[in-house]
């Protein structure tokens, strides 16, 4: 089978499934493990996010919903090339990645000139379960149920392991997960089941629903005990430079969690915006940083660090 990704967390999950030989196209944002051979990019954006400051990139992602416009663009030339029999995509957001309608635009362009039928696989969990259902389907879309099903028990496994030993702590530091900083945002989706997991608790962010901005008049009216810095998208490096403009910032200063040092940031495009196989890592590292004496750190060295 011949498979196009159009999500970075779709492209993990066919590598964990053995299926990385299928793939004949992938995002400018999908990552390959080293050594695989160069695969054909099908999207690039309109925003230059490595040199815009995390404000001016609000705006423009604002300025595209507002507008119904999305910041990025699918190549259809390779997608002609390619000639894929299975296209994973996504509806959840039009702005922030190739959405469903413009896929489904560009096929039927395709199917206009071929007699081949392509499959249009929409993925859009918004929970940790609906991951895990989303691996699924994206197997047996793939040919590979038996797989995917496997893979899923192991993680099931691990999230349960992570969570009985997060379980033994008589302390559930009250966290606060930020998806972006400038301006402050909580983290959504997934993100609030993952701290629970991990032993804490977050009371700011939205289960299952959009993270939404916030002031930091609401984080000091919060007082976490813990703030785990992850923007969007951005690797480790990257949040730890944007990081650097929050000491400059009186509200920053007066927090509990930053007076005491225990501000941390992570690895987000990698362990937390992306829904696959990962995102039990991102729940080993959130144990980590919340209950380190049941959790000793095992993870990677570009996963988190503390800030203060």
């Amino acid at each position: 089978m011949r498979i196009c990704s159009l999500l970075p967390s779709a492209t993990d999950i066919l590598f964990a499934l053995g299926l990385g030989v299928d793939i004949v196209a992938v995002t400018h944002e999908c990552d390959v493990p080293p050594g695989t051979p160069a695969i054909p990019v099908i999207t690039r954006s309109t925003l230059d996010s490595n040199t815009l400051a995390s404000g001016d990139i609000d705006r423009h992602v604002t300025a595209a919903a507002h507008g119904g416009s999305s910041l990025y663009e699918l190549d259809h030339a390779t997608l002609e090339t390619c000639n894929p029999d299975l296209i994973i995509t996504q509806e959840l957001c039009e702005v922030c990645a190739i959405g469903y309608q413009q896929v489904a635009t560009a096929v039927r362009r395709l199917e206009d000139t071929a007699s081949t039928k392509r499959i249009i696989l929409s993925v859009e969990p918004q929970t940790l379960p609906q991951i895990l259902d989303a691996i699924v389907r994206i197997g047996e879309a793939a040919g590979v149920g038996d797989r995917a099903t496997r893979l899923v028990g192991e993680m099931r496994d691990r999230l349960d392991a992570i969570g009985q030993m997060a379980a033994r702590s008589n302390t559930r530091p009250r966290t606060l997960a930020m998806e972006w900083l400038d301006p402050p945002y909580t983290a959504g989706h997934w993100v609030p089941e993952m701290i629970r997991i991990a032993g804490g608790q977050d009371d700011l962010g939205r289960h299952g629903g959009f993270s939404y901005q916030i002031t930091w008049d609401d984080v000091a009216r919060y007082e976490p005990d813990v703030l785990v810095l992850m923007p969007c998208s951005f690797d480790l490096a990257r949040t730890i430079r944007e990081a650097t403009a929050l000491s400059r910032l009186h509200e920053w200063q007066r927090l509990t969690a930053v007076q005491k040092g225990r501000v941390y940031a992570v690895d987000g495009g990698r362990y937390f915006s992306r829904h696959g196989p990962r995102i039990v890592d991102g729940v080993a590292v959130l144990g980590e940083i919340l209950h380190p004496d049941l959790l000793p750190r095992r993870s990677a060295d570009g996963a988190w660090q503390r800030l203060s």
